[in-house]
């Protein structure tokens, strides 16, 4: 539930103590209906950022997001994940995959560096 995930919340000193060496910016980007979302969502549930089994396209917000069951504006989230002891700070970023929407991929591939 909602409750659950906002009880669950990293407090931003984890964050903000993560260095930069260990920070990865990243967007998901693709065609419409290739999966983009469905892959956040695993990324947000594979870092314990939301419980297994949850909502589907959790970080489609909009009322036609959901109704329509496309991504219309990128979204971005902050992750924690744990490897070999090391804690890595994950900035990914959820972007439409539809043309009519392509000034978001714009905008998130900038944010990301150019990578």
């Amino acid at each position: 539930t909602e409750r659950d995930i906002l009880a669950a919340q990293k407090s931003p000193a984890e964050y903000l103590d993560i260095p930069m060496e260990r920070t990865r910016n990243f967007s998901i980007i693709a065609h419409i209906d290739h999966g983009k979302s469905t892959l956040a969502d695993r990324l947000l549930e594979i870092t314990g950022s939301i419980p297994k089994g949850g909502r589907k396209q959790y970080l489609d917000r909009l009322p036609v997001e959901r109704a329509r069951g496309i991504t219309v504006k990128a979204q971005s989230v902050s992750l924690l994940h744990e490897e070999n002891g090391e804690k890595y700070l994950l900035n990914l970023i959820d972007t439409p995959g539809h043309a009519d929407f392509s000034f978001e991929v714009s905008r998130s591939l900038a944010a990301c560096e150019g990578a």
